[in-house]
Formats: C-alpha cells, structure tokens, sequence
C-alpha cells in the first residue's frame, strides 16, 4: 500500500505566495494552463512567514492573508521566530531576499552573505538545524553564485557546505524562465537538497547521471549539449570538481582566494559529501513560447496614466547608448558608457525581467515601454502578473507601485510548479 503522498510544506520569505501558487495551485488550478486545469494537491502548506523590515506597512504579508487567510501564517521578523514552534514540514521552500547579491547593485558594493539581506541565510540554517525537513527548494537572484566579486563563488561554498554539514546533498541549477517557454526572461538560481534520511540521498550512485539525466532539475527542465561542443548530455562529461575544507569560518576566509574574480560555479552542479561537481549546460526546450504580446490586455482597459506624455525625450534619453564625459568628487575625469536598450520592448520577445520600481510614472532605463495601438506606454499590474504567471489582479488591493515592487520581489510560478511535479514524482517512487 503507497503512503500518503502529499507533503508538507513551509514557506519562508514568501512574499505574496509564489511559491504557495507553483505547489498547490491558485484555487486548486495550474499555472502553467493560465490557471484553466486543475493541479493535484500534492503540497500543502501549514506555515509560511513574510515581513518586511524598516517598515510599519505589511503590504505582501496582508495580500497573502487576503489570498490564502490567516491560518498558520506568520508575519514577524524571521530572526524573532523559535524554530521549535514552526509545524514539522518535509518541505521547506523560500526565495530568501537577494538584494545584497542582486545586479541592481555594483559587485563590489556588494556584502553578499554578510549584508543585511544575505544573512538571512542563518534563519534557514537555523530552521533545518532545528527541524530538519526531507527537502529543501530555495531561490534566489543567479548572482548568488558569483557572490562576492573578490571571492567569486564563496556565499554559494558557506551556503551548500551549511547543507552538507546538516546531512543535506544539493543540486542547482540557473533556470531562466523563458528557456523553457514562460512569458519572462528571469534567470533565478534554485537549490534543492535532500536530507540523508530519504531514499533519494542513499540511493543515489551516479550523481553525473542525476544531475544531466534522472536529478530533480533535470527531469523538470531538460539540458543538452554545454557550450563546449567537444562535451555532450551522453558523452565523457569534464565536470569541474570542488572539495569544500575546513569549518565555515575557515572557508569564508579561504575559498577561492587565489583566483578570487574568476567564477567557480557553472550554471548546474551537485554537493554530496562537501564534494562539488560542476558543470555548464544549455536548455533543451522545443515546446511552445509565450511572448510579450501573449501578455497585453486590451487597450481598452488601460488608463490613461499608463501612456508616456510630455517626457518622451527623458525615456529615450534613458533608453538610448551613452559615452558621457564625467568627473567624479575628487575631480578625476572619467567616460560612463552603456549600450541602448530596446525601445519600445519587443512584442515578440518574452518580457524581461521585472524590477521593484517597475510601477510609477517616473521615466527608467529598466521599465517596460511597449508600443499598443500606436501609442507608447508602461505595462499595467496585471501585465506584470501575467509575466510571472500569477493569476490577473493577485494583488489588486495594492496600488501601482506596490503591485510592481511585489512582481520584482517574485518568481515565476510555473518554473515552481515544474519543480513540484518533478520532486513529487522523485518522492513517490522512493516510497513504494
């Protein structure tokens, strides 16, 4: 007789629910049907948490209260939480804030796990210390694993040797949404490990194979040939190896000193054991794309205040090539140079990847500005939604530049959905 199979989940840093959305479905539909058929209740989350420091206003947290009610769901600052009080989970997900490691920020401003955002990290330590759930699914900005810019690849080393250390193998993979035919080119890195006491971690024997072939990953987003043509899926595969040393302190100090601005991490690789194999691959995806235009609702339903006016020149100015003559506060002269962006977007494309100040009328170099009906204008919340695969008006009570900052700050959910199918397909099969 098979078990029960649907696990347990909780929900960390969860935003307005994306991850909530991609495990269990928004009013028990998928979204990668635009939420038209139903998805099997696999998943069911009994705690989640979201807040939001330096702030009095709790915006994502009360909208995931309107969606999912109040039952089970924390809004209080993670590092105030007993992890003894949070409910027995065997899955744990959360898209910890990335902004100390986002591309928002130069590198070398960046504090990666040592800034405010980035020490986060310990709260979900601290949790799987205490807990010690069968899986874990986190997310964060592809950034991570190049993260600091001196030590190229050492937030990535203290995370995946914290896993190890708690009896955790993982597995990453750089995912860019639109890879795969999702209306977003967004390129997240997810993590998910598998804690010893599974089937999974002790049946595993060839974790080449599980990362390129049989992995969670693998079987969710499939991966051809790497970039070096000499390499392929089914060939002699030169991954690049890593043995993580020391205690953690010891490998914040050293790892990847010598050659610091070089990467280490490809966009695909494993840990077992503090033992690294890496590997870079390409996507193997031949399937249907949604596009930009997929997107758009009627001109019709549009505001007026979404069309560009009397600031036109500004957003060119913004969007346009610059090779600038500057001088900087200690009167050094300096030449600041960047490349035009597409202007208006391209309708054919998938759309790019979302910022928190997408909303507001405000011209920006990173804003969507699409070309409707001969006019110029701003994508409207809705839009923005459907570019992360939300269901339409997900955070209607919020205003425009919230509803944008919560689409920033969000995945896309059918990339959490394949992910769920593919680890429920591992889970079920390791218990019969």
């Amino acid at each position: 007789m098979k078990k029960k199979s649907k696990l347990k989940v909780v929900e960390l840093f969860a935003g307005v629910g994306g991850f909530r959305l991609g495990l269990e479905g928004w009013k028990g539909k998928s979204s990668l049907s635009q939420y038209t058929k139903r998805l099997k209740k696999n998943y069911e989350v009994v705690w989640s948490n979201q807040w939001e420091p330096s702030t009095k206003a709790q915006h994502a947290s009360d909208i995931y209260v309107k969606r999912f009610g109040e039952e089970n769901h924390s809004n209080e600052d993670i590092h105030s939480v007993d992890p003894k009080k949070i409910p027995s989970h065997e899955l744990l997900v959360g898209g910890f804030p990335c902004q100390d490691y986002s591309v928002a920020k130069q590198m070398s401003k960046s504090k990666g796990i040592e800034g405010k955002k980035g020490v986060l990290w310990w709260d979900i330590r601290n949790i799987l210390e205490v807990k010690r759930p069968k899986y874990v699914l986190l997310e964060n900005v592809d950034r991570l694993i190049k993260s600091p810019a001196k030590q190229r690849g050492r937030d990535f080393a203290i995370i995946l040797a914290s896993l190890s250390d708690l009896g955790y193998m993982a597995e990453w993979r750089v995912i860019n949404a639109a890879d795969y035919g999702m209306p977003q080119r967004r390129r997240r890195v997810f993590i998910f490990a598998t804690h010893k006491k599974t089937k999974i971690y002790k049946n595993l024997n060839n974790i080449e194979e599980w990362v390129l072939k049989k992995g969670i990953f693998a079987k969710a987003f499939k991966v051809k040939k790497t970039q070096n043509k000499q390499l392929t899926l089914f060939g002699n595969l030169d991954f690049s190896e890593i043995i993580l040393k020391g205690d953690l302190s010891k490998i914040t100090k050293n790892f990847n000193k010598k050659n610091g601005t070089k990467g280490v991490f490809e966009n695909t690789g494993i840990m077992f054991n503090r033992k690294i194999k890496t590997i870079k691959t390409e996507p193997d995806y031949d399937g249907e794309i949604q596009v930009l235009s997929d997107i758009l609702i009627s001109h019709n339903e549009v505001s007026e205040d979404f069309y560009l006016g009397e600031d036109l020149e500004k957003w060119k100015y913004l969007k346009g090539s610059k090779n600038e003559k500057r001088i900087k506060s200690n009167g050094e002269v300096f030449y600041y140079k960047e490349g035009p962006l597409s202007f208006p977007d391209s309708l054919d494309k998938p759309a790019r990847t979302i910022i928190t100040s997408e909303g507001g009328i405000t011209p920006s170099r990173f804003k969507h500005v699409i070309e409707q009906q001969g006019r110029l204008r701003r994508l409207t919340p809705i839009e923005l939604e459907r570019a992360n695969m939300f269901p339409d008006n997900f955070t209607e009570e919020a205003n425009d530049t919230k509803r944008s900052f919560f689409m920033g700050n969000a995945l896309v959910v059918g990339v959490v959905e394949k992910i769920g199918k593919s680890i429920m397909f591992k889970f079920i099969k390791s218990i019969t």
